[in-house]
């Protein structure tokens, strides 16, 4: 807390004035990350009528969030497992609240009966939160690569190929 406090030119006392512990300065900007992110993306989506539209707005916004070089939803995304059971489950709680956001996109989905929209929303989303790990600036932009994996998700669904 002392080096935080350094990097952000306040002493480590009047820190831990503000914020109580290192877990909750990570709850803090975990939930501000996603914030910002959340309310990007209602933004996008806000401009959009059709569902796949609005599908793809989401997945462009979030992509360019995680993607960009000082992204905070990143770091703030990762594995869960190792930080203490109470902080846990804050972190994940209010993921959770994020990912209502797109589960209300995938309901307006058009989806044939047999597809599982539990399923397709966290298949979707995993390509998604996933996509730091192996892409990389060249071929594609983040709003192009987020079109790909919407088009991809779509494809069977809409008929096109």
């Amino acid at each position: 807390m002392r080096d935080i406090g350094e990097q952000a030119g306040v002493l480590g006392g009047s820190l831990y004035h503000h914020i109580k512990s290192k877990d909750a300065l990570f709850i803090e900007l975990h939930n501000a990350a996603l914030d910002v992110a959340e309310a990007k993306i209602v933004e996008a989506i806000a401009r959009q009528q059709d569902p796949f539209a609005r599908l793809k707005a989401a997945c462009v916004t979030l992509l360019e969030i995680q993607l960009a070089p000082d992204s905070l939803t990143m770091p703030m995304m990762n594995d869960f497992r190792e930080v203490p059971d109470v902080v846990r489950a804050q972190l994940v709680a209010r993921r959770d609240s994020f990912e209502t956001l797109f589960r209300s996109l995938v309901e307006d989905l058009p989806l044939p009966a047999h597809i599982d929209r539990s399923i397709y929303r966290n298949l979707l989303l995993t390509q998604l939160n996933s996509a730091s790990d192996w892409f990389g600036e060249g071929r594609l932009t983040p709003r192009e690569l987020a079109g790909q994996i919407v088009a991809i998700f779509a494809a069977r669904l809409t008929g096109a190929s």
